[in-house]
């Protein structure tokens, strides 16, 4: 085998590894260990200690009062939950909306220094022994609570994430149904991890945390959530995924909208690798490592370069064996379908095969624009709302 040729299946290995490999390595880790260790059954739902609830806001005005409702209504006993709404640099109106509800604190100053400083300050406030933070556009099963708190029962439970689902329509564009299929996939591999170990990394749909873990964390932070779960696994603390406290939200609007949200998390990606020295120390955190580097490092950093770069080597090599001629045609044709989807976005046609290449080439493009942006500096840490569809205004199911 000559050079080319190793490169070649060197890349096509980080590539799969990091898409399909990991999840079934994690798989069949996860079988060998249940097999010989029993995965605990949770049956404690009465464990319901003081939680203080933080929703970080700017300008949410359109709808932070079905966020409230959704809060409000949650099957949690009313003397143990203080919720927080924190409303800083608003400008259209969202802190007066929220001083008309009864029971429900209001943190709000005109500056706006982004949604890091937004948890510190919260947090400082707070009455609760668990903080749960979650996102102003997502609604909540009735007793998400009372599913992610029973884990806490564990002392060495140092957090517990919610699962994040995307609503999405029957005849869904390209950004939604990437996203959807994406989410889906994501899921399944934070429920292995966690039952492996621990998850790396929490979504900030629904996210909660022991307060006395709570670090404050660095107010030009991008990843806030991503950050905070994994300085407490760093701490020898385990994060947890609950499937049962579901956190819904629509899909970005269109894919130039998923994009921006993508490179902002992938520039964030950066950054925190380049703070979480610990999870990187395999001597000191063997399996966390294992999971941190395989989950979230390969596809922030080697496997979108290697992607890209595939495809033409794979053109050099075309002419030295039929092998790699007929790899190429199924390359092409990958990316053919993936011009289709764009196409189709374009143009309102709604076939959904086609989406799943677009959006995975647009995911591995935003890993890259997210390095640069991270080395130039020019991502701030103020969230920039997504544009997305029709909020959800009701209950999740």
């Amino acid at each position: 085998m000559n050079t080319l040729a190793i490169i070649f299946w060197f890349f096509i290995s980080i590539i799969f590894y990091s898409y399909l490999g990991y999840g079934i390595v994690l798989y069949i880790l996860v079988k060998i260990k249940e097999k010989f260790y029993p995965e605990l059954i949770l049956s404690n739902n009465r464990y319901a200690p003081m939680v203080s609830f933080i929703i970080p806001c700017y300008n949410e005005a359109s709808i932070i009062s079905a966020k409230i409702k959704n809060t409000q209504y949650l099957d949690y006993p009313l003397d143990k939950i203080q919720i927080i709404i924190i409303t800083d640099g608003s400008t259209d109106g969202t802190e007066k909306i929220v001083s008309s509800f009864l029971n429900v604190a209001l943190l709000h100053r005109n500056e706006r220094k982004g949604k890091s400083a937004a948890v510190n300050r919260a947090v400082a406030y707070a009455d609760g022994d668990i903080i749960i933070v979650s996102d102003a556009n997502t609604a909540l099963n009735p007793d998400a609570i009372k599913k992610m708190m029973r884990h806490y029962v564990d002392p060495m439970v140092g957090a517990v994430s919610g699962e994040k689902r995307i609503q999405l329509e029957e005849k869904e564009n390209a950004a939604g149904a990437g996203e959807g299929i994406y989410w889906k996939y994501e899921s399944l591999l934070k429920n292995l991890d966690s039952r492996l170990l621990t998850m790396v990394g929490a979504a900030g749909e629904l996210f909660s945390f022991r307060k006395h873990l709570f670090n404050r964390i660095e107010e030009d932070t991008i990843l806030d959530d991503f950050m905070l779960s994994m300085r407490i696994t760093e701490k020898g603390y385990l994060v947890k995924y609950e499937p049962e406290a579901v956190a819904v939200e629509t899909s970005s609007v269109n894919t130039k909208e998923e994009l921006k949200r993508k490179i902002r998390i992938c520039a964030g990606g950066w950054q925190a690798m380049s703070r979480l020295k610990d999870a990187l120390n395999f001597c000191k955190h063997p399996l966390l490592t294992f999971q941190y580097v395989s989950h979230r490092v390969l596809r922030w950093t080697l496997a979108p370069l290697v992607l890209f770069l595939l495809l033409p080597l794979n053109i050099i090599m075309a002419n030295q064996d039929l092998f790699y001629a007929n790899a190429l045609i199924v390359h092409l044709s990958f990316y053919a379908a993936a011009s289709l989807g764009w196409i189709m976005e374009n143009r309102s046609i709604r076939i959904k095969i086609f989406f799943v290449p677009y959006y995975f080439l647009v995911m591995n493009y935003a890993a890259l624009a997210g390095y640069f942006r991270f080395m130039q500096g020019k991502q701030s840490a103020a969230w920039e709302r997504s544009e997305r569809k029709i909020e959800i205004t009701k209950q999740a199911a």
